[in-house]
């Protein structure tokens, strides 16, 4: 095969994947908590010809050699963990982390899961979940007949019961932060799990340890920018019609020698 044939084979594959990580990004510009992924890309292997610095003669090197490249691949993804805009809602369940950190969750199995959409709710047994229905970690319950509730910037959930006009503290939430956020699994649901890139949890109260504080009545926006996701979605389609030029091109040239030959 035309070597440029396989090149740019590559290189509309490459660009095939960033536009799906694009959609994907648009698609969640409303999602709460939702973090941007950007693509990695990295040059293939190269056929070296002539090795740089190889003796030419007894006192001459080549200054640069011949190195002809095999193209490009998608290496993989990363999560731009940027906080999102905040939203206020006015309600007392919504909350916003300002700054580094994850809210934690368990699942049915048991494993803990961690996001950064801060939409409580109350399941049956009056206990606080996320909006799929997993328990915070840790477990908060509230009384029954609360009339008020409050969230403090550093985790203390305080409430007050009919009859009773003093705010009682029943839990705190806590944040996991770690080294390496961008090395966590996307479980999709706004939930992530640690993976041996993320290091483990370093969990802590609100506003300790780099971790940013919480603000109740708020939710933390989705952190695309829908202006840059559309520039980058030009820009992946002009490299790609380049690309698709190329095989245009490399075919006309084959072409043109079957036909002389």
């Amino acid at each position: 095969m035309h070597g440029a044939l396989n090149v740019a084979k590559t290189g509309m594959t490459a660009q095939d994947t960033n536009l799906k990580v694009i959609s994907n990004n648009l698609a969640n510009v409303s999602t709460v908590g939702f973090k941007r992924d950007q693509v990695v890309f990295e040059d293939l292997m190269y056929q070296i010809r002539r090795q740089p610095g190889a003796q030419t003669a007894e006192e001459a090197q080549l200054p640069s050699g011949l190195q002809i490249g095999s193209g490009v691949r998608t290496v993989g993804t990363q999560k731009l963990f940027s906080t999102g805009d905040l939203e206020i809602t006015d309600e007392a369940f919504d909350v916003a982390i300002n700054g580094r950190g994850f809210l934690q969750v368990t699942l049915p199995n048991g494993d803990l899961a961690y996001t950064r959409n801060g939409q409580i709710h109350l399941n049956s047994d009056n206990e606080l979940v996320s909006a799929e229905g997993y328990q915070l970690e840790p477990a908060i319950t509230l009384p029954g007949e609360v009339t008020n509730f409050s969230i403090s910037t550093d985790g203390i959930v305080s409430v007050t019961v009919a009859g009773d006009s003093t705010p009682t503290e029943i839990g705190q939430l806590e944040l996991a932060d770690f080294v390496n956020p961008q090395g966590l699994l996307a479980l999709g649901q706004n939930l992530y799990q640690e993976s041996a890139a993320s290091g483990g949890p370093l969990v802590s109260n609100p506003g300790e340890n780099g971790t940013g504080q919480l603000i109740q009545g708020a939710l933390e926006g989705s952190n695309v920018n829908s202006v840059q996701e559309l520039v980058d979605m030009i820009t992946t389609q002009r490299a790609y019609e380049m690309n698709s030029k190329v095989i245009s091109t490399a075919d006309e040239m084959l072409s043109f020698v079957s036909q002389q030959l």
